[in-house]
């Protein structure tokens, strides 16, 4: 499979490859070079730990989400 580097250095990864392989954007990958003109690239393992607080905190819209003290409800 061929691809190419885009004038800003960018390697786009074949749409058939990012199927196959379940590749989302924004993922992050790690470039090797194995020796002249050889490289590897070996995808990074997703952070563990990241939920829907941290998705919901991270829109881009400033303080629309808000995090709030969680309460027991051992009490009721």
């Amino acid at each position: 499979m061929k691809t190419r580097i885009s004038s800003k250095g960018q390697l786009v990864l074949p749409s058939e490859l990012r199927r196959l392989d379940g590749v989302e954007a924004g993922e992050e990958f790690e470039v090797e070079r194995v020796e002249p003109g050889a490289y590897l690239l070996r995808r990074l393992p997703k952070p563990s730990g990241i939920g829907v607080v941290d998705w919901l905190l991270s829109c881009p819209e400033r303080d629309w989400f808000k995090r709030v003290e969680s309460e027991s409800t051992d009490t009721l």
